[in-house]
């Protein structure tokens, strides 16, 4: 016999899982029990809502669920930030929630939640497993609702009494691999004759399901077609940016240039992407339902084809499975790429000179320089526009952001990121707003010894939020200023090394001494509010209304 706890641990361990987020609590002892002598790392976060976006950035570079434990009620309602992002960004992610004993439902017993209404809107699947026995079955599924199709969360109640009860000694299941769809050979031989057709082609690759070698095979195909290669919001990663194929990203503030480009396209392919709010510029760049560019959509989830936008041709498909049916593919080149190439350069080599002592401009460009193969994480604000605009992402594993836009993402992201790439370099790049909605994890990356580089981008200001005010409501501020602490006290704190950067010119040394720390590190850097954007200040912002 044994405990339900000890079926989930071992369950886990079968689907190849090697770590677990949590904040603990007393509904799932059993587990946590469990956990002792397993291979199963958990990480120890300071609150459910980090412990959930590191399972979620985890899901994101494995493409295998994340794993998060919290307890009942608060832990799990904290927990729903990170279940939002997995549910957004598509990202496998399985969330177990300790329950109340089962005879005491429906009691509003103490800190009970029917986890199905309240995440039955933002998860793929939710579940209550009563009975033990069930644990092998109910795993297995869970692993294969948050893979399958398009992916997303899967929350998964444990009431504590059937964790500690005994049950029959079941064999796990087996590791769970997914379906991965692929194209009929008319979709190719219909894509192909497309192609042959098309004056403007352009093609934007987004979404999840993406594997490493995808990488190669995407640029294999751009080349032999003469694509324009553009990156879907915050997936950047999809494509080395210095290849003479990338086009530049499309999402909040993107090249002009790239916007027209897309919209006067005339066969226009979507790969994994599904051109939501955000990259399709507010709905705005294709007509729903049916766009007047020729669009082709493939997806490797049925449900997201035809959702809003009605193709030409739709190709149910994982990303990796259409690059390689596309792989004998060709056309003639126009120099289209390069033309977009060179408008995206134009756009993004020269950082513009903004108001302030500490110039982000410079400050990318240096970490271009000094740290070209780091991840960048990130989570909501203004100053994350700076890297996505600025920095060269170079492929796989370069970048962990939300699409959900996400505030407190960026550190806990960063975290994961390290945990799973310990022998990359990785940056956290903070707003001073978005950093205090996670800060506490700072403690967690130097109990883990995970030796990241948090920069905090501190302008005193929400300042996203007072960008808006000031364009629809100038000069009347109201709840967009912020009182902030000493950051990098904050990290000496910890034990961490911490500085504070007040000059452009004072940067370069503070991040030599940050990286040669050899542990977690902080660099508090003042910036203006009036640099609210690459392109404009927040004066003229306010005057130009």
């Amino acid at each position: 016999m044994k405990t339900g706890g000890q079926l989930i641990v071992e369950g886990l361990e079968a689907q190849g899982t090697d770590r677990v987020f949590c904040v603990p609590g007393e509904s799932y002892l059993a587990v946590l029990d469990a956990l002792v002598g397993s291979g199963i790392r958990p990480v120890l976060a300071r609150q459910e809502g980090g412990a959930a976006m590191m399972a979620e950035a985890d899901g994101k570079l494995t493409g295998r669920p994340g794993i998060c434990f919290v307890t009942r009620g608060p832990g799990a309602t904290n927990a729903a930030a990170g279940v939002h992002v997995a549910q957004q960004d598509a990202t496998p992610m399985i969330l177990f929630v300790g329950q109340i004993g089962r005879r005491m439902r429906g009691r509003d017993a103490f800190q009970e939640v029917d986890y199905r209404q309240f995440f039955g809107s933002m998860a793929k699947w939710v579940e209550e497993i009563d009975h033990a026995d069930r644990i092998p079955e109910v795993l297995s599924h869970a692993f294969h609702v948050a893979m399958s199709g398009r992916p997303g969360p899967v929350v998964l109640a444990l009431p504590e009494d059937m964790l500690s009860g005994e049950a029959p000694a079941l064999a796990p299941a087996p590791r769970v691999e997914v379906a991965a769809p692929a194209p009929a050979p008319g979709d190719i031989d219909r894509l192909g004759a497309l192609l042959a057709a098309a004056e403007r082609p352009m093609l934007v690759v987004g979404g999840a399901r993406w594997e490493p070698a995808d990488s190669a095979a995407l640029i294999r195909f751009a080349e032999a077609c003469d694509l324009p290669v553009a990156c879907s919001f915050r997936r950047q990663m999809l494509l080395d940016n210095t290849h003479p194929h990338y086009a530049g990203d499309i999402g909040l503030g993107p090249a002009p240039a790239l916007v027209q480009r897309i919209r006067e396209s005339d066969l226009l392919i979507l790969v994994g992407a599904r051109f939501s709010e955000n990259p399709s510029q507010g709905f705005s760049l294709l007509d729903i339902p049916a766009p007047a560019q020729t669009l082709v959509h493939v997806h490797p989830g049925p449900e997201e084809l035809g959702r809003i936008y009605a193709p030409t041709l739709a190709i149910n498909a994982t990303p990796g499975r259409f690059l390689d049916a596309v792989a004998g593919l060709s056309r003639s080149a126009t120099g289209a790429a390069a033309a977009a190439n060179a408008a995206w350069h134009a756009w993004s080599d020269t950082p513009p000179e903004t108001p302030g002592a500490v110039q982000m401009g410079a400050v990318i460009a240096h970490l271009n320089a000094e740290m070209p193969e780091a991840c960048i994480t990130n989570g909501a604000g203004n100053y994350a526009t700076w890297s996505h605009r600025f920095f060269r992402y170079r492929g796989w594993g370069s970048q962990l952001a939300p699409t959900s836009g996400s505030m407190g993402y960026g550190l806990p992201a960063a975290i994961a990121g390290k945990l799973r790439m310990p022998g990359r370099e990785v940056i956290a790049m903070a707003g001073d707003g978005c950093l205090q909605m996670t800060m506490q994890e700072f403690g967690t990356a130097c109990q883990e010894g995970a030796a990241i580089l948090l920069i905090v981008v501190d302008n005193g200001i929400y300042g996203t939020i007072r960008m808006h005010q000031e364009r629809e409501y100038p000069a009347r501020v109201s709840a967009t200023t912020l009182r902030n602490p000493d950051f990098a006290a904050i990290a000496r704190a910890y034990g961490a090394f911490g500085a504070r950067v007040e000059r452009t010119e004072d940067f370069a040394a503070a991040l030599a001494a940050a990286r040669a720390s050899g542990g977690p590190a902080l660099l508090h850097l003042l910036t203006s509010p009036e640099a609210i954007t690459p392109a404009r200040t927040l004066t003229q912002i306010r005057e130009k209304r």
